[in-house]
């Protein structure tokens, strides 16, 4: 769930929209309380921090608005994580910069924490890291962060709560003929040149930050919908039928990652495995050290590599969670050495199977997937 600024910040006076955002918080709580796990990226801290320094309105300079989240991101924090501890739920802030979602090992570890925060029943709450960000390396609009964000979850669905309800074929506010666009399943060009400019005066992203988003959401197998939200209880009102538009994907997020693994040209190495783990690969496992008898090639924690078996022909390929010189430590032992022989806790398998792909057989996990 992405929030925008001028949904969370009232335009005039600066202040924090506390009502609205309590029914955002009801609404998330009503999520979590089903099982579904809930990631927010929330915009909002260099609108609040402004006001509190003094800086006018209008634009700012690329050091003003570093000073203006510094500032904006506490106050920020701490309204979240005082509504959301009122119900016992434990919140989280993660900051990230571009480089944290397109930089190989910056990504893993993001990834990891994250899995991690889920796994915990914590609520990230995210947005980009302002204070430091140059403008080299800023995404500058948390639409795409969300997006970047929901590829690297593996989230099934990704909802970019606006001043907007969705995409019309031109600017609504000019053209008294502009038509809504409910659904898209194919990002066009005609769907491209539909988008404009932000009509906030708080936010960064407009339509086009949107679109940009909403690429690599489909492209992850993400559904992403843009919605208003300045109504309260937001996304109540989507489950009920309020007006939106859905773009949507061809596959699933874990086929989509899938199908990215096995069409990687280069894989950076390669390793060795014996029968039983091939077995056990293709039962829907995941690649232990246990199983490995050779290793070759130069890469690094996070590359894709291909798997072979004993008579050298590759038999899957996966993204591998230890270095060339770590894996070749630790082939053929048990995970509950890796500790002692590395002289630190990674994972317990070499490739995990949700960053695994059989080649030319069809594990349980990839049947029901492709249904």
């Amino acid at each position: 769930m992405k929030v925008g600024s001028a949904l969370l910040v009232d335009q005039d006076t600066g202040r924090l929209n506390r009502t609205w955002l309590e029914t955002l918080i009801e609404d998330l709580l009503r999520l979590r309380k089903r099982g579904q796990q809930v990631i927010l990226v929330s915009s909002g801290a260099i609108a609040l921090g402004r006001r509190h320094l003094g800086l006018a309105k209008g634009s700012l300079r690329l050091d003003e608005s570093q000073a203006a989240a510094a500032v904006g991101q506490i106050r920020l924090a701490h309204a979240y994580k005082e509504l959301l501890e009122a119900s016992n739920v434990t919140v989280a802030q993660v900051l990230l910069t571009l480089e944290d979602s397109e930089r190989r090992r910056r990504y893993l570890n993001a990834r990891a924490t994250l899995e991690s925060l889920l796994a915990l029943g914590a609520l990230p709450v995210i947005n980009e890291n302002d204070t430091v960000a140059t403008a080299e390396i800023r995404y500058g609009d948390n639409d795409r962060l969300a997006a970047r964000v929901a590829q690297m979850s593996g989230a099934d669905c990704l909802v970019l709560l606006s001043d907007v309800e969705g995409l019309f074929t031109s600017d609504p506010n000019k053209d008294p003929n502009a038509q809504f666009v409910q659904q898209v399943r194919q990002i066009t060009p005609q769907i491209e040149a539909m988008a404009g400019a932000s009509a906030s005066a708080v936010g960064s992203g407009g339509m086009t930050t949107k679109i940009m988003a909403a690429k690599i959401a489909v492209a992850a197998g993400c559904h992403m919908c843009i919605a208003s939200g300045h109504q309260k209880h937001p996304v109540s009102r989507l489950e009920e039928g309020a007006r939106c538009t859905w773009f949507v994907p061809h596959a699933t997020p874990a086929t989509a990652r899938k199908q990215w693994i096995a069409g990687t040209l280069r894989p950076a190495g390669a390793i060795t495995i014996d029968k039983g783990a091939l077995k056990a690969l293709r039962e829907g496992k995941s690649l232990l050290p246990a199983g490995v008898v050779a290793a070759r090639g130069r890469f690094e924690r996070g590359d894709t590599v291909s798997v072979l078996g004993d008579d050298g022909t590759e038999v899957a390929r996966g993204i591998i969670s230890y270095s060339d010189v770590d894996a070749a430590r630790i082939m053929g032992r048990k995970s509950s050495e890796i500790e002692g022989i590395l002289g630190f806790r990674g994972r317990d398998e070499l490739i995990h199977r949700d960053d695994l792909v059989i080649l030319g057989h069809e594990t349980p996990e990839s049947a029901q997937a492709s249904q």
